[in-house]
């Protein structure tokens, strides 16, 4: 799944390059702008620039600067669809997206005076206004230090792409083209390098309850890994089969679990202590959610962040730990797993 940010100078073709997206390559279009309009409704208002600014800020001011964003990357991810985010607006908003797999941010400009006449023409409920105060709306949106206000100079700076909105829209629509003819085959992300490494360890596991793997990452550069496996010189569950343990939670759920094997997570951080790897700051690329186990040893060894391919039925309580503990938890995916075979 492809996710494209856009971003851009008022007026300058952020709807254009949506729509091109929509119609001709089939992309599910969410936008910051209409969450925010459904918000200034719900609470009565008048929908303007000013309430879009006022609304906009007060939301992530009362969440966090990435909360919009955030809110529709969940509903882009579940749709499993190539999906563009229109109207990115914040320094948060662009750092939060930067984390997810497959991103890229898009930013369009085009003259102020050409980009006047558009808006005059779009129509919309905050265009209505005077080439001057069209141009004071921009300035004020241009630069800030609060992280939860507009800042559209920082996201087009930090764009992956750049167009140039001044000719026609078949001139936009090729640069578009050009574009996605770069990402298409795209060199994957670190995030995505770090966690195919994880999956190919995967493939050395020993047990068919989870044939999972891990890496441990610090700076871009391998440290260790891991999968699961019996410790050294023990009989495998590939071999000799299962060892079965039940285990009942707080609320009397009985799960039953392995307990021949031990956690790939485990196994990454046992061998760094055999090498003398220190963790401290390093990044953890695993399947899915780690185990309570698994969650306090890398709380202990001094990981910051850890990276799972998708969340794991029972790992509410891990989650915790680590919020708790201050670690960056992040997933490729919102679907939960429900079971450990594969």
């Amino acid at each position: 799944m492809i996710t494209i940010g856009i971003t851009g100078t008022l007026g300058a073709g952020k709807g254009t390059i949506v729509d091109y997206l929509v119609k001709e390559k089939g992309f599910v279009h969410y936008s910051v702008r209409a969450f925010i309009t459904e918000e200034i409704k719900r609470r009565g208002l008048d929908v303007n620039r000013d309430t879009m600014a006022m609304v906009g800020n007060d939301l992530r001011a009362k969440h966090t600067p990435s909360y919009i964003v955030e809110e529709l990357y969940k509903q882009a991810s579940a749709s499993g669809c190539n999906c563009i985010i229109e109207s990115v607006r914040t320094p948060g908003e662009v750092e939060a997206l930067r984390g997810k797999p497959s991103f890229y941010l898009f930013a369009v400009d085009a003259e102020p005076k050409v980009r006047y006449e558009r808006a005059v023409l779009r129509g919309s409920e905050t265009d209505h206004v005077s080439y001057e105060t069209f141009i004071a709306n921009e300035q004020r949106e241009m630069d800030n230090s609060d992280p939860n206000k507009q800042n559209l100079k920082y996201c087009i700076e930090h764009a992956d792409f750049r167009f140039d909105n001044g000719g026609s829209f078949e001139d936009l629509h090729r640069q578009v083209e050009e574009v996605l003819g770069q990402i298409t085959y795209h060199r994957p992300s670190w995030d995505e390098y770090f966690m195919e490494l994880a999956n190919a360890a995967s493939r050395r596991a020993t047990c068919d309850r989870g044939r999972s793997g891990c890496v441990i990452v610090k700076d871009k550069q391998l440290l260790v890994t891991g999968y699961v496996g019996s410790p050294s010189g023990l009989p495998h569950c590939d071999e000799v089969g299962h060892l079965f343990r039940q285990t009942i939670d707080a609320d009397g759920h009985i799960s039953t679990h392995c307990v021949r094997t031990v956690h790939a997570e485990q196994n990454a951080i046992c061998q760094a202590a055999r090498r003398g790897i220190a963790l401290d700051g390093a990044t953890l690329y695993c399947r899915m959610t780690p185990c309570r186990t698994c969650a306090m040893l890398i709380i202990n060894c001094g990981i910051k962040r850890v990276v799972c391919e998708r969340k794991y039925h029972a790992g509410a309580e891990s989650e915790e730990l680590f919020r708790q503990a201050g670690i960056q938890l992040e997933f490729f995916h919102d679907e939960v797993q429900q079971y450990e075979n594969q």
